[in-house]
Parts: C-alpha cells; structure tokens; sequence
C-alpha cells in the first residue's frame, strides 16, 4: 500500500510553519521607511518626494504625519524661493513687475500653505473629517495655482530672471504637488 505523503511529520511541521510565517508576515506593521517608499512611490515626483521625506520617517510616522511634513518642505521651499525672488533684480519695469508680483504669488502660497498644515495638525476623525480634508485640498491647490500664476508673469520675457524664477519655483511645485498628493491619499485613507 502506498505511504500518505500528508501524514508525514516532517511536511506537517513544514506547513504549519509556512501558514504561521505567512500569517506572521501579513500582521507585521511596515516600517516608517516602508511608509515613506510606498507613499511616494505614486506621487507626482517620487523622487524628490522620497528625497525630502525620507529624514522625516521615525518610529511613529503616520501618513497624517508624512503629508504634514510634505506641507513643511513646501513651506520651506517657498520661503526660500521667496526670498531669493525679493533679491532678483529685473531689468527694466515689465521685468520688475513681474518679480514683484511673483514675491507677492509667492506670499499668498505660504499662507496658503499654512493653512494646510494647521488644518492638518488639527485633524480629528469624525463627522468633520471630510470637510477639514476638503479645506486642507482646497488650500493647497490654491497655493500650486499661485505658484503657476507667478510663472504665468514671465511668459513674455526671456533672459536669465526668467530662467532663475522658472528653476525655483518649479522646484517649489514639484514639492507642493507631491504634498497635494499626500493630503489626497490620506483623505481617501480616512486618516
């Protein structure tokens, strides 16, 4: 008569520990920096969202948390794209005019931006999530189309200027689109 392979010792132990493993492996928690990679791995700029997140992942990252840091590096950017539009010197009126309005596109995204964050520190679950989630896309749309609307300003100017403020705040968008990004992933995680 032929030997049962089911009743073997051996293959019964190598299966309990694989179902043992594997139900092991689907209730592990991911890692922060598992977090950080699988959050950005769809964003608009991967890249540079897992360059600029990646310092932020700490043993109590949560994606609330990783789209508040998002939002900081945006604001952070902005500032400093700021500030080194306030120095540029145009030449000549159309030009000054037009860095003059983009410092000024650049102040109304910062509060923007702010807006975002403090709405996303003060997010609670509940009944108002869905409309605090709403505020805090809305804001941060808005200040991506300030962003846009300072760029909008040099499309008839050539030069250097034109090029500086094109680099700095295409960087300043790439940050904030991927902050957009994670703000719609946590609004379609319920937090």
């Amino acid at each position: 008569m032929g030997k049962n392979i089911m009743s073997s010792p051996a293959l019964s132990t190598l299966l309990l520990l694989l179902l043992s493993s594997s139900a092991a492996a689907t209730t592990t928690t991911k890692s922060p920096r598992d977090l950080v990679h699988s959050s950005c791995a769809h964003a608009s700029y991967p890249d540079i969202c897992l360059r600029t997140l990646s310092s932020y992942s700490k043993p109590t990252t949560s994606l609330r948390e990783l789209a508040q840091a998002a939002v900081r590096v945006s604001i952070s950017r902005s500032n400093k794209a700021a500030g080194f539009l306030a120095q540029l010197k145009g030449n000549g009126k159309r030009e000054e005019g037009a860095l003059g309005d983009c410092v000024h596109q650049m102040s109304d995204s910062i509060y923007e931006l702010g807006k975002t964050l403090s709405e996303l520190q003060n997010l609670r679950r509940g009944n108002d999530f869905k409309w605090h989630m709403s505020n805090a896309e809305t804001w941060v749309s808005a200040a991506l189309t300030y962003e846009d609307t300072c760029l909008d300003g040099f499309t008839e100017i050539d030069g250097k200027v034109r090029s500086d403020v094109k680099r700095a705040i295409t960087d300043v968008a790439k940050v904030t689109s991927n902050a957009l990004y994670l703000i719609t992933r946590l609004d379609q995680t319920r937090g």
